[in-house]
């Protein structure tokens, strides 16, 4: 769609956040060009550089301006310099706020493996994999009721119990509608296989999310929908890789099967997500790798993940496809041409190990 301006509010943050958001944001303007698109960008501070400053992670100008804009594209938060801040006001405590605050459910982690780095995978002859995880953001055992207390109740052995911590499971099934229906028509969108991961044969909470999902499934007849336990789900990751399409499930489960399922590609270097809320509202875009202050301005980010970020923001939240298609198109070709940042490098003698800026630039030339 040409002839379009969005407001896209940016956090750089931490680190390597700088830089790498630097490179998107060429990215995004070359892109834009092409399709007569226009950007105007608004940075803001968020993460342990707004506590240096304000005193907390998250200023309310910061969460007020993301919730104004069209998108909101994110760097990384955080480092070793706040690790002694109170927990309150600690860098990634934005994050959460940033979720909360713009009411972003759903966390999409695509897991794909270039064929160029599949040498890098842990796992051999994985196949064509191409995995797209929804994960819920805002309920489950991250956000139920916790605590702790005393007790001198005695356990079978004789051992006193002593302190007693807790953490509660807790789904509504107006929160398990709202993202599996999501998770339904990303999958119709793709080769329409949907998996729901959880633990229905102990969790309660779980048997709702499998209750609420056969009954969303008729809408979707086009769409096959299986169920996996959890544990079964990690091994089956590693097994049969490029079997799965579309995952969904619960904000812990997701947490962890992300990260694994990430590792099959060989780099978190080259990882994109968006956490998205009700359709009409805007989106968070962020590479999924850390803020990396030991590499931080020396040249050896891997751009990549937020360059692929910033496609998945055109895509998902922008509604322009064709912009996001060339970018990522962009991105094959220089892994075609044997760029790599030191992340991915296998040492093949073919390989051209470059910096920072220098990838950027051979994904702004393969832009035209």
């Amino acid at each position: 769609m040409s002839g379009r301006s969005y407001k896209i509010a940016v956090i750089k943050g931490d680190g390597i956040g700088p830089e790498i958001v630097g490179s998107a944001i060429e990215v995004l303007l070359k892109a834009g060009e092409k399709f007569g698109i226009s950007f105007e960008f608004n940075e803001l501070l968020a993460g342990g550089c707004a506590i240096d400053k304000y005193g907390l992670p998250l200023p309310e100008e910061t969460l007020a301006s993301c919730k104004a804009s069209d998108a909101v594209l994110l760097g990384a938060v955080g480092g070793p310099k706040w690790d002694t801040a109170d927990p309150s006001i600690r860098p990634e405590r934005a994050l959460l706020g940033l979720r909360s605050g713009m009411g972003l459910y759903s966390n999409l982690r695509p897991a794909l493996l270039f064929p160029q780095l599949a040498s890098a995978s842990p796992v051999k002859d994985t196949g064509a994999v191409d995995i797209l995880i929804v994960r819920e953001l805002t309920g489950g055992i991250y956000f139920g009721e916790n605590g702790s207390y005393k007790s001198d109740d005695i356990l079978a052995d004789g051992t006193v119990k002593g302190e007693v911590a807790y953490d509660t499971e807790a789904y509504s099934e107006g929160e398990i509608r709202r993202i599996v229906t999501q998770a339904f028509e990303y999958a119709r969108g793709r080769r329409k296989k949907l998996t729901l991961v959880d633990k229905a044969n102990v969790l309660r909470s779980s048997r709702l999310w499998r209750s609420v999902a056969k009954e969303i499934a008729p809408s979707y007849p086009d769409v096959a929908l299986d169920f996996l336990y959890v544990d079964n789900c990690a091994m089956q990751l590693i097994g049969r890789p490029a079997s799965f399409d579309v995952i969904v499930t619960s904000n812990m489960f997701g947490d962890i099967l992300s990260d694994e399922a990430g590792m099959i590609t060989g780099s978190i270097g080259m990882l994109p997500s968006a956490s998205m809320g009700a359709p009409g509202t805007p989106g968070m875009f962020e590479p999924i790798h850390g803020s990396a202050p030991d590499i931080a301005g020396t040249g050896k980010a891997n751009p990549l993940a937020t360059i692929l970020s910033a496609a998945m923001m055109l895509r998902w939240g922008l509604g322009e496809a064709e912009a996001a298609d060339l970018i990522e198109e962009a991105v094959r070709k220089t892994l075609d041409a044997g760029y790599r940042t030191p992340d991915i490098a296998s040492g093949d003698e073919s390989e051209i190990i470059v910096d920072t800026n220098k990838m950027t630039g051979s994904v702004l030339s393969a832009i035209g």
